[in-house]
C-alpha cells in the first residue's frame, strides 16, 4: 500500500495542471493509524464531489466490543459516530479555497432517526470503522491547486480522524448514554409482543413537530400523559421505570375535534418504527416496527395484485384476483396497499381519514339501503377489519374525526383533548347503542393470493439511479413516486431502494421467484453482506441508508416498468 508521504509528492507534482490529473491520486494510502481511500475522483470542481473512505482498524480505534457486538448498539454507535464526524467536519468545510465544489467536506446529515448507514459502518466481528465523505478537490478555474487538497488531506481530515474515530479521546459518558437508550428501545420493543401491545408511548414523550418542514422537537408543547386505564409500566434495563399508553392489539380508534392531536399522535406512531435520537421527545414511542400507514393513492400503478378482500364485480368485468391499472382511484388504490401491507408481513395499519377514500373506509346504513350490496363492487374496510384481527392477527390503528361508524367495531377508543389522550370507549360504546350498526357480510372472505411473479430481468444492462428526496427514484428515464410511502424517513432510504430495485431486476426477475421471496431474499442479502452487494462498481456510495422491508415493497409496487408473469 502506499504511504501518505506518496502521495504528498503525487500531488506536487500535478498541480496546476488540467483537472483530469487528479484521477492519478485515486487509491489507499497509509496515514498514522488509518488508511484514506480515494475511491472515486470528480471531472471537474463544478461535478460532484470526490468519495473518499477512511478506514481505521478496531485494534487502533480501540472501541470495547460492548459497543458493537449486537445490532442494536452498533447501529447506535455509527450513528453517534457519524453525527460527531459531521460536526467537526463542519469546522473545515469549504475553508480551502478555489472554484466550484473546491473545498466542500461533507458527510451524511444525519435526521432524528437512529438508521443504518453506509457513510459510516463498524464490522462486528473485528470492529473496523469506515467513514465515507464527500471532498471537493480544489482547483482554479479547471486548474488543479494541489496545495488545498494537501490542506484538506494533510490538516483538515487527520484533526477529524483523531478526535472523533479513536475511542480513548472521546467523552464515555455520552458513549455509555448512546449504548444504554438503545439497550432501553430494544427492551420496549422486544417486549411489545408479550404485553399484548402494538405500541407503546411513554409518559413525557413530546410528539408535536416544530414545524412542517423540521422535525424536530416543539418547544412548550404539551408532555404527553397516558390515561390511567391504558397506562402500562416496564422496568427497562438502564432508565428502570417507565410508564405510558400501551396500545393493545385490536381496533384501535382515536377521536377527537380538529387540531387536537390526533394525526399528531398517529404520526409518531407511524415513526415509531424507528428508533429516534436523546432529545427528540419520541425516544421511547415505539410501535411494531412492521406497521405500515395506509392511505389513498390515486393515480398510482397496480400490477396483478389480488384485491378481492375489497372489490369485486366491477361493471367493466376487469378481474380483480389479479388487478392491473395505470391510474388507480382512491378506493382500489387504498384497496392494493391493505393487501400490499399484508403481503409484506405487516401486522398493524395505521390509518387517518384524512388521507383516505370515503368509500373504501365506510358506507352508513342509509347507503346500504338505497344502494345495495349487490350493487357496489366495494366492500368497506369497517366490513374486513374485525375479520384481519379475528382471524389473520392484523391489527389497526384509525384516526376518525368526521365518522362514528367505527365506534361498533372498535376494541379501545382514545380520544384527543388538547393533546391529552382521555379513553371514552365505555362511553362511545354506549352512544353508539342509539345508532344503527353498519350491517356486514354473511359469508367469511377468502384472504389475497400472493403468488405475483416478477418477469423480465434486464441481466447486465446499466442502470442509471437517482434519487428525488424523499419524493421518489428514477431508474433510467423510469421514475417512481415514493411522496406517498409516507413512512420513508430519509432521501437516503430512497436512494438506497432504486438500487435494491436495480439489483432485483437484473439479477431476480426471472419469472421463477414470488415478489415476497425476492424481497426477502433481497434482505437476507444485506443482511449478510450490506449494500454493498446490491451496488455495482468498485466503491460503495456514502449516501445510502437501509430501509425497512414494508419500504422496498412500496417502491417495488409502485414501479412503473415491473413485469408480472
Amino acid at each position: 500500500m502506499k504511504t501518505a508521504e506518496d502521495l504528498r509528492e503525487l500531488l506536487k507534482t500535478i498541480d496546476r495542471k488540467g483537472y483530469p490529473a487528479y484521477k492519478s491520486v485515486r487509491g489507499s494510502y497509509s496515514f498514522d493509524k488509518y488508511v484514506l481511500a480515494i475511491e472515486h475522483v470528480q471531472g471537474d470542481p463544478f461535478a460532484s464531489p470526490s468519495k473518499v473512505g477512511i478506514h481505521v482498524a478496531g485494534k487502533a480505534a480501540g472501541f470495547p466490543q460492548e459497543c458493537y457486538e449486537r445490532k442494536e448498539r452498533r447501529i447506535a454507535m455509527q450513528d453517534y459516530i457519524l453525527r460527531l464526524f459531521g460536526q467537526v467536519v463542519d469546522k473545515y468545510n469549504f475553508k480551502a479555497k478555489g472554484s466550484g465544489k473546491s473545498g466542500l467536506l461533507s458527510v451524511s446529515r444525519c435526521g432524528q432517526e437512529v438508521l443504518e448507514r453506509t457513510a459510516c459502518i463498524i464490522e462486528p466481528e473485528s470492529g473496523n470503522i469506515t467513514v465515507r465523505l464527500e471532498i471537493g478537490f480544489p482547483a482554479n478555474g479547471r486548474t488543479i491547486c494541489s496545495s488545498e487538497l494537501e490542506k484538506i488531506l494533510f490538516d483538515f481530515l487527520p484533526k477529524c480522524v483523531r478526535s472523533v474515530l479513536f475511542y480513548p479521546l472521546l467523552n464515555k459518558e455520552e458513549i455509555r448514554k448512546v449504548l444504554f437508550l438503545a439497550d432501553d428501545r430494544y427492551y420496549i420493543r422486544e417486549h411489545l409482543e408479550e404485553l399484548g401491545l402494538v405500541a407503546f408511548v411513554a409518559n413525557g414523550s413530546v410528539l408535536p413537530r416544530e414545524s412542517g418542514i423540521s422535525d424536530k422537537p416543539m418547544k412548550n408543547s404539551v408532555p404527553f400523559v397516558s390515561p390511567v386505564s391504558m397506562e402500562v409500566t416496564m422496568k427497562l434495563p438502564h432508565k428502570g421505570e417507565v410508564s405510558g399508553m400501551g396500545i393493545r392489539k385490536g381496533i384501535t380508534l382515536i377521536v377527537g375535534g380538529g387540531y387536537h392531536g390526533k394525526s399528531t399522535l398517529l404520526k409518531a406512531l407511524e415513526l415509531g418504527v424507528y428508533d429516534h435520537i436523546a432529545g427528540d421527545g419520541r425516544e421511547y414511542v415505539i410501535t411494531e416496527d412492521d406497521a405500515v400507514k395506509i392511505r389513498a393513492e390515486d393515480g398510482r400503478s397496480v400490477k396483478g395484485d389480488d384485491i378481492s378482500l375489497f372489490v369485486n364485480n366491477l361493471p367493466n368485468k376487469k378481474d380483480t384476483k389479479k388487478f392491473d391499472t395505470e391510474d388507480a382511484s382512491g378506493s382500489t388504490s387504498q384497496a392494493a396497499n391493505v393487501v400490499e401491507a399484508i403481503e409484506s408481513g405487516s401486522t398493524l395499519l395505521l390509518i387517518d381519514e384524512d388521507t383516505c377514500a370515503t368509500n373504501f373506509m365506510v358506507r352508513d346504513e342509509l347507503m346500504q339501503r338505497v344502494v345495495h350490496r349487490e350493487k357496489e363492487p366495494i366492500t368497506p374496510f369497517i366490513e374486513r377489519a374485525r375479520f384481519l384481527h379475528e382471524e389473520k392477527g392484523i391489527s389497526c390503528i384509525i384516526v376518525a374525526g368526521s365518522s362514528g361508524a367505527y365506534f361498533h367495531i372498535a376494541d379501545c377508543i382514545i380520544q384527543m383533548d388538547q393533546y391529552i389522550p382521555k379513553e371514552v370507549t365505555n362511553l362511545a360504546k354506549k352512544e353508539a347503542k342509539a345508532f344503527p350498526e353498519v350491517s356486514l357480510p354473511k359469508d367469511e372472505p377468502a384472504m389475497p393470493a400472493y403468488c405475483r411473479i416478477p418477469d423480465g430481468a434486464r441481466g447486465n444492462d446499466r442502470i442509471k439511479v437517482r434519487a428525488m428526496g424523499k419524493d421518489g427514484v428514477i431508474l433510467n428515464k423510469e421514475t417512481i413516486q415514493l411522496r406517498h410511502v409516507e413512512q420513508l424517513a430519509d432521501s437516503e432510504q430512497a436512494a438506497a431502494l432504486g438500487y435494491l430495485l436495480a439489483y432485483a431486476e437484473q439479477n431476480m426477475f426471472h419469472g421463477k421467484y414470488t415478489m415476497q421471496e425476492i424481497i426477502n431474499k433481497l434482505m437476507d442479502l444485506i443482511e449478510q453482506k450490506g449494500m454493498s452487494a446490491v451496488v455495482p462498481g468498485d466503491y460503495l456510495p456514502s449516501g445510502l441508508a437501509l430501509p425497512r422491508k414494508q419500504e422496498v415493497f412500496a417502491c417495488f409496487n409502485r414501479y412503473r416498468g415491473l413485469r408480472i408473469k
